[in-house]
């Protein structure tokens, strides 16, 4: 069966809808690029048959077994205890929606406080909402709300942010009354506070920095450049990687207003990317608090004298709010917080700090090992679990990557001028050192 065999569509429909045929309403509706040219050649044979023909198809795909992909950029392999599916599978939990009388189901609402009471300590923030959609959505609310708070029109983003969330954050400020600046790195890759302040003085609602940033790398000059963004009364919102938070200073110890990042590395597979979990974190301040998107679970007391949970604040334009919402976020991430929430309790604040130390170390291994090979840093700053860099070998990179994958490694990304590497939780030093032996072969 071709697609383009209208038999199975009555014709009355096409007619009104003034289409000849399936294919020229499907080319109406779809862009052109993404429209496969050919024909499927799906043979017409009984359901049953035709799902054992799909499947072996499927079983052409190339699979990375974990240990082997050192991609990352936000989503990354981790092992999920099962009593993560287990607890999330029931029926109390399985679902992305809070009832619209949300306080009737408090055993949801429980997990969500419990979420936002460890979130919260992770990122010695005061007050965390449940949830965004992901990291992305969450830095684009994050200055539409800088915005609201300061009333300025220019937000600055550094112009080395990952190519997804640049986009989605240009799609969130399109249309609305604010406008963009790009914020530069020097020549050591640290933030370029001359260029920073002179964007400062054109009047800044917010100040989006990602640490560690696109690269892996830290910002020696960071503390300084949150100083003069709050000089010129500012807000600071920081990007974030949670498993970098138990060895290095969180966003509120750090100055940050507000605090964004993905939490798919707390307890989320990568499930082809998604669904993700949005983090967002606030200072202690009532007017941020009140511009935050989304919703957030308190603890109070009822006429019982008894403890119950209950939504105080619900910012999304169904409820009451309605035009004067601060969101549009509809079905947030429930679910995903509540995986986030088992697994960080799992873990607890010993094995985090044990996970991030164990990154960090086979991280630096492996740059190590790469430098004897020739490999150049991009910048030499500190680095946790991702680094960038230069290639000086007879061999490209682009090449080196594309071998390594015919030997079945994933092996980083080339992104904005950078070949960016990434270790997670399945890399042993044996893996590292099979990896180094392979690439010392080839170059």
């Amino acid at each position: 069966m071709e697609l383009n065999d209208s038999s199975k569509i009555p014709n009355e429909m096409l007619n009104y809808l003034g289409y000849k045929s399936i294919e020229e309403l499907i080319k109406e509706i779809f862009p052109k690029e993404i429209l496969y040219k050919g024909t499927f050649n799906i043979p017409e044979i009984p359901e049953k048959y035709l799902l054992s023909y799909v499947k072996k198809k499927l079983s052409k795909d190339v699979n990375f077994s974990p240990e082997r992909i050192y991609l990352g950029g936000g989503v990354w392999p981790i092992y999920l205890p099962p009593i993560i599916n287990y607890i999330t599978s029931r029926s109390e939990f399985l679902t992305s929606y809070t009832p619209y009388q949300a306080e009737i189901s408090q055993g949801t609402m429980q997990a969500l406080y419990e979420y936002q009471s460890l979130m919260a300590e992770l990122l010695d923030l005061y007050v965390v909402n449940s949830s965004m959609y992901d990291w992305a959505s969450a830095a684009a609310e994050a200055l539409r709300m800088s915005f609201r708070v300061k009333k300025r029109g220019l937000v600055l983003i550094p112009d080395h942010l990952p190519t997804n969330r640049e986009k989605v954050i240009k799609t969130y400020l399109w249309g609305s009354d604010i406008q963009y600046d790009y914020i530069r790195v020097d020549n050591d890759g640290n933030i370029d506070l001359e260029n920073l302040e002179t964007k400062l003085k054109k009047g800044v609602s917010g100040v989006y920095l990602e640490y560690p940033n696109l690269y892996g790398y830290l910002y020696d000059n960071l503390d300084d450049a949150i100083d003069l963004i709050h000089k010129y009364d500012s807000l600071v919102i920081l990007g974030i990687d949670p498993l970098t938070l138990p060895v290095i200073k969180p966003p509120g110890e750090l100055g940050a207003d507000i605090a964004v990042g993905e939490g798919q590395p707390l307890g989320l597979p990568m499930s082809f990317g998604g669904p993700l979990l949005g983090i967002f974190a606030v200072r202690d301040d009532m007017t941020l608090i009140r511009n935050m998107p989304g919703r957030i679970m308190g603890l109070t007391i009822d006429s019982d004298g008894e403890k119950a949970f209950a939504m105080i604040l619900q910012t999304r334009e169904q409820h009451i709010r309605r035009e004067k919402a601060t969101s549009n976020i509809c079905t947030n991430e429930a679910l995903s917080a509540i995986a986030s929430a088992i697994y960080i309790s799992l873990l607890g604040s010993d094995g985090l700090l044990r996970l991030s130390i164990k990154l960090m170390k086979n991280a630096h291994k492996l740059n190590k090992e790469l430098i004897k090979l020739g490999f150049l840093n991009k910048y030499n700053l500190p680095f946790i679990r991702e680094f960038s860099l230069k290639l000086n070998t007879p061999i490209e990179t682009e090449k080196l990557v594309k071998g390594l994958f015919e030997k079945g490694y994933l092996f980083g990304a080339i992104e904005k001028g950078a070949h960016i590497v990434s270790i997670n939780e399945y890399h042993t030093e044996e893996n590292l050192m099979e990896l180094i032996n392979l690439i010392g072969d080839m170059i």
